[in-house]
């Protein structure tokens, strides 16, 4: 199996704050510019520890959450679940307040998302997933003792078995499933958000017994 430096040409890890390369996307961008111009308003970079050995992978910002404050899984529900849950699995220090100078510093640990600009109705269309990849495949070959990623939700999993050069078929779907995709583990859980915690689908316990299993994984 190709590892996903082997994917070239790659792109910079991090997209350019007004990355022009989705049409839908830069139109939402500015409209949400043109209403919230104290907003990030541009595709969210990657947070965290350069030398990780854990990349943690979402599916796009939210429009209210890191599309509004420029760092992942900050500004809605699903942040708190997943900071909170980094912190008792020693990946995070200090404590999260939703805000980007809250101090929190991750360790050992990245978060990224999938597609990188926030999507209407937090729903990315398969084009814009293909158009973002290469930047998944970048931050995926910049980090040299990556080990293992977290993969939140199907979209998640599908662009990441993707951007390591595998088909989106080769690892089965559903919470809980680890998956060895060469050099890397992966660790499937369902996405944190709102959605899936209200209506019980995913459970705090669900979702630590997969962090578990990553530290478990790391520290063995």
């Amino acid at each position: 199996m190709p590892r996903a430096d082997d994917l070239l040409p790659l792109p910079d890890p991090e997209p350019s704050r007004n990355c022009p390369i989705c049409p839908r996307l830069v139109d939402y961008r500015h409209v949400n510019r043109d209403q919230h111009p104290d907003w990030y308003n541009g595709p969210a970079p990657s947070f965290g520890d350069p030398q990780a050995r854990l990349l943690v992978v979402g599916l796009a910002p939210g429009r209210t959450g890191a599309n509004r404050t420029g760092r992942p899984f900050t500004g809605d529900y699903a942040g708190r679940l997943l900071y909170d849950t980094l912190s008792k699995y020693g990946f995070a220090n200090g404590r999260f307040n939703a805000r980007v100078d809250d101090g929190l510093e991750l360790i050992d640990c990245m978060v990224t998302n999938a597609v990188r600009c926030a999507p209407p109705g937090n729903k990315p269309l398969p084009a814009e997933e293909a158009s973002c990849r290469p930047f998944l495949a970048s931050r995926i070959a910049a980090l040299p003792r990556l080990k293992a990623m977290v993969v939140l939700g199907d979209v998640s999993r599908r662009n990441v078995l993707k951007a390591i050069g595998l088909k989106a078929s080769a690892a089965p779907a559903g919470h809980g499933v680890e998956f060895d995709a060469g050099p890397y583990r992966l660790f499937s859980s369902y996405h944190c958000s709102r959605l899936n915690t209200n209506t019980g689908r995913l459970t705090p316990a669900m979702f630590e017994a997969v962090f578990a299993s990553v530290r478990a994984y790391l520290d063995a």
